[in-house]
Order: C-alpha cells, then sequence, then structure tokens
C-alpha cells in the first residue's frame, strides 16, 4: 500500500494531538476495563497484514492510542500467503476464517473498531454482517461497497499476477469458475447485466441483500455505532469511485452516476443504511488524493481521532 507515511511527523503529531485532547479514550471505555478499544485491520488487494504490508499502519496506531491492541488480519500461514489469498481464495471463506479468529481471540471479546482498505472495506462489512461480535466503528478507506465494473490498477509488484487476472475477467467474471478462483470477480459488478450479477455473484450480491433480504445483515449492520467510508476523489484504481461512498451506476448503464441515496438499496432500505444515515451513523469522508494515498497527519485527524481511539 502506498500511505505517505513519516516516521518523525508521526511522532511529532502525536504529541501536538494529545496536548489538544484529539487521541484520549472516553471515559465509558476507561471505566469498563482501563484500556483502549482493541482494533481490527483488514489490508487490500495485493497487499498483505504484517512488515511488508500495513505493518507500519499497524505501528502508527499503536504509538498514537497507549496500550491498544491491534489485530492485523493475516489470511493464511504466513505473509507471502496473505499476499496470494487477496487474490485467488474465496471471499466466503476468509471472512468464515476471520470470523472465527474473532470469536477465539480473548483480547477481542469486550469489543473492537474495524478499519478495511480497499477490498479489506467491504470483507470487514461482511463480518459486521455475519458475525459482528461487538463491532463498534467500521471504517473503510476506498472500500468497493456496491463492487467495481473495470479491472483495478496492479498494486506495485503485481504484474504478472494481473495480467492474469484481467484474462481470467475477459472469459467472464460472472462465470462458475471464475467466481470461486478470483477475489476480484466475487465483487464484480456488471451494471448492464443486473440480473446476471445477482444470479451468479458468490459474494457481493449477498452482503448487499440484492438477492435474498437477510434480517440478520441488516439488524447487525445497525448496531454499529459509526460506519465510515472514505472516498479518495482522486481515485485510478476503483470503477466507479463512488462504489466507495456505496453509490454505483444507475442499472441498465454505465456512465450516470446513482448516489447511495437515490439507490434502491437505500430507499428501500435493505441493508438498514436509511435508517443508520438518519440516525447519524453514516459518515461520508473525501480524501483529496489517489487509491489510499493519505498522509500521517490527516490519518490520525480525520480517522484515528475520532473513530478509533476510544
Amino acid at each position: 500500500m502506498a500511505a505517505s507515511i513519516s516516521k518523525g511527523f508521526a511522532l511529532c503529531y502525536f504529541f501536538i494531538a494529545v496536548s489538544q485532547g484529539v487521541l484520549l479514550r472516553s471515559k465509558s471505555n476507561s471505566e469498563r476495563d482501563g484500556t483502549p478499544t482493541p482494533i481490527v485491520m483488514w489490508h487490500g488487494m495485493g497487499d498483505s497484514c504484517c512488515a511488508r504490508g500495513i505493518g507500519r499502519l499497524q505501528q502508527i496506531l499503536q504509538s498514537n492510542i497507549a496500550g491498544v491492541y491491534v489485530h492485523s488480519i493475516e489470511i493464511g500461514a504466513n505473509e507471502q500467503e496473505d499476499f496470494a489469498n487477496s487474490y485467488f481464495m474465496s471471499v466466503n471463506k476468509q471472512v468464515e476464517q476471520v470470523c472465527r479468529n474473532i470469536s477465539s481471540n480473548p483480547l477481542l471479546q469486550n469489543g473492537y473498531h474495524a478499519i478495511g482498505f480497499s477490498q479489506g472495506g467491504q470483507f470487514l462489512r461482511a463480518v459486521a454482517q455475519r458475525c459482528p461480535m461487538g463491532m463498534r466503528n467500521l471504517v473503510t478507506l476506498g472500500g468497493q461497497h456496491q463492487g467495481v465494473f473495470g479491472l483495478p490498477r496492479c498494486p506495485p509488484g503485481s504484474a504478472v499476477i494481473c495480467t492474469y487476472i484481467r484474462q481470467l475477467l475477459d472469459k467472464g467474471a460472472m462465470t462458475d469458475f471464475v467466481q470461486e478462483r478470483l477475489v476480484q470477480a466475487q465483487y464484480w459488478h456488471d451494471s448492464l447485466k443486473e440480473e446476471e450479477y445477482r444470479s451468479k455473484s458468490l459474494f457481493l450480491a449477498d452482503i448487499n441483500n440484492e438477492v435474498t433480504k437477510n434480517a440478520t445483515y441488516k439488524e447487525n449492520l445497525q448496531k454499529l455505532e459509526n460506519f465510515v467510508m472514505v472516498k479518495f476523489l482522486k481515485d485510478s484504481m476503483v470503477y466507479p469511485d463512488e462504489s466507495e461512498w456505496f453509490g454505483y451506476y444507475c442499472p441498465g448503464q454505465a456512465t450516470e452516476i446513482c448516489s447511495l441515496r437515490n439507490s434502491t438499496l437505500y430507499q428501500e432500505d435493505w441493508l438498514g443504511l436509511k435508517a443508520m444515515d438518519q440516525a447519524g451513523k453514516l459518515k461520508f469522508i473525501p480524501a483529496a488524493g489517489d487509491h489510499l494515498q493519505f498522509t500521517t497527519e490527516w490519518f490520525l485527524k480525520t480517522i484515528v481521532g475520532p473513530y478509533l481511539s476510544s
């Protein structure tokens, strides 16, 4: 991931932020057990959990929230497998594994905040809907909540993999063969073929309640204190970028954009998003840069302080 960070600047900002009370823990959490709410992180496509991936963001969180426990999700036996599984493992199986890991982790039993980067955002939303287990705030940075209709730009070092992905998508993103093998096909959303998408999508159509209206999904999502969606205003990786705010192409074409509030999903409240919006639980945050491009200062002030530090 290409987030612009500076350790020296992060430490400087930490002291400023603390002096201004930006990162103070909430009284209610402090009264509960004296420690800040744990944080669960899920990386995006072509990234990984730890030292070679978003480990530096884990370090920023731990440096700026005293005593916080951060669990960075790893799918596989090691970081290399985690990287590969961001392309080639069933998303539903990944979510099942994360649900098991959270339920068995004693440090997460009193609740946690969740933050997902790119595709990790909609994957953590699936966790919130299927097995929330005390998820309080959900933050998604560049998450593709209504899917994509175009192959994301390849992360550095993934050119060969992306060539293979293009070949698979060219064969048909909605075929059983591709759906079962390619992560990105599982949130592929062809707005020109809505019926095919809804009938064959193995992941996205289900968690968006577009086929069977799952009342549990709706009920669980509304348990969140805040659902925070960050959209990168110069995003060159997500097509369309309005998906990061739960909007998408209007059905039947791939030009005009329908915002979340103008969508049937919202107006008929399939997921409870309308109710959450009216309750002030939905947060739509713009970020000025390209996909996952942000500064440590912005991250601490806009995301960590308000949503992850209590």
